[in-house]
């Protein structure tokens, strides 16, 4: 019956308001002027000032004739009642107060200016309130009515929800809970420590504690879900709410991080919570104005496209308008997966999908010079540390060689930005994949050093989600059963999602100067054990933990800066900024030429960072 009631009033829309605001003016009217005596009777008069206690009743009601034709003239002129704003909004009751003052005044002008005051001049100013209190409360019960939500199921069919987050997102997120067709959840509390909230409701849901709380609200409202409804919190706080929710069995979703979320929050985004939250979402602020100066309609190559990293670089430079985007790959599969993401379609003819091997010097320089690429973001590389320990030349071949045919490239199309993607293991490197990625930060800064425009380094840790990745592998365990591998139970390494790592790389370009690496903020290092103890907290299954000891060229704990670098940050909290020494090609001759190509890269490495050298 309800439902029937609101599509007649839709139906009706505009003859119910018209017929509202009228009769609302006539009751403001009738009230105002009765307001003015303890005792009084009407009389069939237009002035007003004959017998005491007498209202004229014409008189009245002439004034509110003035007033509703005032306000209904407007109205139409502003299409306030044929559905300009949504009734009850913000918007729909600014403009209903901005008529209705009109509309007061109108009429109060009319009665002092005219020779017969027909009421108290005061009158038709205490009318105008009355008038839009009558006017609104309607539309705001209208809109209470219009947006209740529609149940399809019994209540007790829906999961019973905390929502963790009374801000704009968690807001969004109930209103979308109630506003679902096919309605599954049923919001029945807030959680937040803002003090200032713990008062708040909306649409019927209030605050009942803060996060401390959550386990005591859970069972207080019989909830058996919790929705983590804040974007931007860190991942701290995400550990720490999950971990009270699972060790009180409720089951725990998430919304995406804010840069994730497109548009307004909504049922759909909410998702199981995985690792990424955990460790990651960092707080990120990057200067649009700067990045937007170097990549708007600029021509931008990125080398590596199909990989983790060159794929998430592609889609977020991208969003700064460049006049051509350049993917280069030497997969082909790559590159389709990564047209299929971007535009719907693989569009392999495309000229901007580039099929390219960065070990082959001639064809980056073929490629580079048609192209004449402005920035170009160099992440093609090999990065398993224990597969490069058993193969290190071919490290060398692709980390340093490759990295020197990309740099040969830019210098001859005369690239005026040039990015090479690094790693925290090229800061004091014991593994062939640090020696390989310290050498090419060096033949960077080299380049930096001798050549036109500016080219640096930007170094980085353990990226989540990228394929290879300990949480891809720690997943795959846990599906099988487990158990888990942990190299050692005090190993830790920095962690930061693919997002947000690609949001500081291209904030650093724009920041860098010749010759540097720029070490992200990484946060603080994380417990490997830790992250696979959560996990397996997350599957709520028994899963084993088994340690198998470092492999070689594996470090206890990574380091972002070497002995000799310091940590200074003077553009951005986010990024600190080092001095490279530069790496020669006579250096790199003379690995290709020695047998052993780890040894040798690691003989390098040690030049380059003595105190000699440095």
């Amino acid at each position: 019956m309800r439902h029937r009631i609101a599509a007649l009033l839709r139906r009706n829309r505009a003859l119910i308001l018209v017929t509202c605001d009228t009769l609302a003016w006539v009751a403001a009217f009738l009230i105002a002027i009765s307001l003015r005596f303890e005792t009084y009777h009407f009389s069939l008069d237009f002035k007003f000032g004959g017998e005491p206690n007498t209202i004229p009743l014409y008189g009245c009601l002439t004034l509110a004739a003035i007033a509703a034709g005032t306000h209904l003239t407007i109205a139409w002129f502003l299409r306030l009642h044929q559905g300009r704003h949504v009734v009850a909004s913000f918007e729909e009751l600014f403009t209903l107060a901005t008529v209705t003052v009109v509309a007061g005044v109108t009429a109060a002008t009319v009665n002092a200016t005219v020779l017969d005051v027909m009421l108290p001049r005061l009158t038709p100013i205490t009318a105008t309130a009355l008038a839009l209190l009558f006017m609104a409360w309607p539309r705001t019960f209208w809109r209470f009515q219009s947006t209740k939500p529609r149940l399809r199921k019994s209540v007790d069919e829906l999961a019973r929800t905390v929502v963790v987050g009374a801000g704009s997102g968690g807001r969004e997120l109930v209103r979308s809970m109630h506003n679902d067709p096919n309605r599954a959840w049923e919001p029945v509390a807030f959680v937040d420590d803002d003090k200032m909230k713990r008062h708040f409701r909306f649409q019927g849901v209030s605050v009942q504690g803060a996060t401390k709380d959550l386990a005591k609200v859970a069972e207080r409202t019989e909830a058996t879900t919790v929705v983590i409804a804040m974007p931007s919190v860190s991942s701290e706080t995400i550990r720490a709410i999950n971990t009270a929710a699972v060790d009180a069995g409720l089951d725990v979703k998430v919304l995406p991080s804010v840069e994730d979320i497109l548009g307004d929050v909504s049922i759909e985004m909410v998702r199981d919570i995985e690792p990424a939250d955990l460790l990651g979402r960092h707080q990120i602020q990057t200067n649009i104005d700067d990045i937007a100066g170097f990549l708007q309609d600029k021509t931008v190559l990125v080398t590596g496209a199909g990989g983790s990293i060159g794929s998430e670089l592609c889609r977020q430079i991208r969003r700064f308008a460049p006049a051509r985007l350049l993917m280069l790959d030497r997969d082909e599969s790559a590159l389709h997966t990564l047209a299929l993401s971007m535009d719907g379609r693989a569009d392999l003819e495309s000229p901007d999908m580039v099929l390219a091997d960065i070990r082959d010097r001639d064809r980056l320089i073929e490629v580079f010079t048609t192209a004449k690429p402005d920035v170009v973001f160099h992440a093609a590389a090999l990065k398993h540390v224990n597969m490069l320990e058993h193969q290190p030349a071919e490290a060398f071949k692709t980390n340093v060689l490759g990295t020197q045919n990309v740099l040969d490239a830019a210098v001859a199309a005369g690239v005026g930005r040039f990015v090479n993607i690094s790693t925290d293991k090229a800061a004091s490197p014991e593994n062939a994949l640090g020696y390989s990625k310290r050498l090419a930060e060096g033949l960077t800064a080299g380049v930096g050093h001798t050549a036109e425009g500016t080219y640096l380094s930007v170094r980085f840790g353990n990226v989540l989600g990228t394929r290879g990745s300990v949480l891809t592998t720690f997943q795959a365990q846990i599906e099988r059963g487990g158990p888990i591998t942990v190299t050692h139970p005090d190993v830790t390494r920095y962690f930061m999602t693919v997002g947000e790592a690609v949001q500081l790389v291209i904030q650093a370009a724009a920041i860098g100067r010749d010759g540097e690496a720029l070490v992200l903020d990484m946060g603080e290092p994380v417990k490997i054990d830790d992250v696979a103890r959560q996990m397996i907290q997350q599957s709520q299954r028994s899963i084993e933990i088994v340690y198998t000891g470092l492999k070689p060229g594996e470090k206890l704990h990574e380091v972002l800066f070497a002995s000799a670098e310091a940590d200074e940050r003077p553009f951005h909290p986010l990024v600190s900024h080092v001095e490279v020494p530069p790496t020669t090609k006579g250096i790199t001759g003379t690995i290709a030429a020695a047998p052993d190509a780890l040894a040798a890269m690691s003989d390098a490495c040690d030049t380059l960072t003595s105190p000699t050298s440095a």
